[in-house]
């Protein structure tokens, strides 16, 4: 399923095998919560700006349109007409956001609805059945998501939970692959790595998850408040413990310059909201660092957000036209913008597999990790 192709150092180039199709690893996922990436981007646009994997969010799905809706259409792909790989999340960072909407029990957890405040619970087995029903390509373990700093009492014992669900899990993702009438009967199953800032039970973790032998192992619970040298520092001493041949996951991270560094650390997938996030509020990743194409200064500028780029939006516009979009309201501002940011994004984990094929990521990694998270010298 994984197959490692080389290193450099820590860093690994690799191609992960799945019933969707090939995925060049590393990679970065382009974040559709709702089956949608957020500034009316649509899956035919996902193919022109080089993105290889959609993540779309259980917990959401399930509540809209609920998951025997997508699967009497056939599955995510026919529903939204993507017919690449897709990752769904198990409902596991919904325990950590939705915090005052929940209570985590062994069993799993009750939520209140964000919506109309309905009651609903997902456990383990429910979330196993949900992304079935989705049928992605891979489906991530339910865990409980830990805040950063947590009591260590309270870690040690969420962990311990996390470790029991995911045998849960996984039995319970033997039976749903082995039944006829399920869509994707190869859907692969990750585990999440949880132990929040504490190097001790982190290690643990994993070393008892390795032994399960999954198809991919997760670093989850980073990204969430603390310092990012604090989360370098939890890779660096989890990773080793991570199995050598199997894909390794980053959730929810980050900016272009944590990209490089998870490389540099030996992760192979990505995902994160900050792309088209920051797009929609004019803020945008450019190779000569971060641009605010808001400010007066682009207002009759007529270069493209980034000259080196052959994103839609950089082929076809203007910053000053751009600038005017989002001063006027219009919405095809923001749709450009995310158009750039995920193509940025998509591009740099293309140049980063190219230094590795290369032998060259060190010195692509010391050139643009601190250069991408500096404001563009223009």
């Amino acid at each position: 399923m994984f197959e490692l192709l080389k290193t450099e150092k820590l860093a690994r180039r690799g191609v992960l095998h799945t019933v969707h199709g090939d995925i060049e690893t590393p990679f970065f996922m382009n974040v559709g919560t709702a089956a949608a990436i957020k500034g009316a981007v649509s899956s035919i646009d996902l193919k022109g700006i080089k993105t290889q994997v959609e993540l779309c969010n259980t917990y959401h799905l399930h509540l809209r349109p609920g998951e025997d809706v997508v699967y009497k259409m056939g599955g995510l792909q026919k529903f939204m007409n993507w017919d690449k790989p897709v990752l769904t999340d198990s409902g596991g960072f919904q325990v950590f956001s939705l915090a005052k909407l929940r209570k985590i029990k062994e069993e799993g957890v009750y939520f209140a609805s964000h919506i109309d405040g309905r009651r609903l619970f997902i456990g383990p087995e429910e979330s196993m059945q949900i992304q079935s029903k989705l049928a992605s390509t891979i489906a991530m373990a339910f865990d409980e998501c830990i805040e950063n700093p947590a009591p260590v009492d309270y870690v040690k014992k969420s962990v311990e939970r996390t470790t029991r669900w995911l045998v849960r899990c996984k039995n319970e993702m033997e039976r749903l692959n082995s039944l006829d009438e399920t869509i994707n009967k190869k859907q692969l199953l990750f585990a999440i790595n949880q132990g929040g800032t504490y190097d001790d039970i982190r290690i643990e973790h994993m070393k008892t998850i390795a032994e399960m032998d999954l198809d991919g192992y997760a670093v989850g619970g980073l990204a969430v408040g603390e310092p990012a040298e604090v989360m370098y520092h939890i890779l660096d001493v989890v990773m080793p413990y991570a199995p050598v041949n199997k894909p390794h996951y980053l959730m929810g991270v980050g900016t272009p310059s944590n990209l490089i560094e998870g490389v540099r650390r030996g992760i192979d997938m990505f995902d994160c909201v900050m792309p088209s996030r920051n797009a929609r509020h004019a803020t945008l990743f450019t190779w000569k660092g971060i641009l605010h194409v808001k400010n007066e200064a682009y207002k009759t500028d007529s270069r493209p957000i980034d000259e080196n780029c052959g994103c839609p939006a950089c082929r076809n516009h203007s910053r000053a036209y751009i600038r005017h979009l989002f001063k006027a309201d219009e919405q095809l501002g923001g749709r450009l913008c995310v158009l750039h940011n995920l193509y940025f994004y998509n591009e740099l984990m293309e140049k980063i597999r190219e230094a590795l094929d290369n032998g060259c990521f060190e010195e692509f990694a010391n050139k643009y990790s601190k250069l991408l998270a500096q404001a563009a010298d223009e």
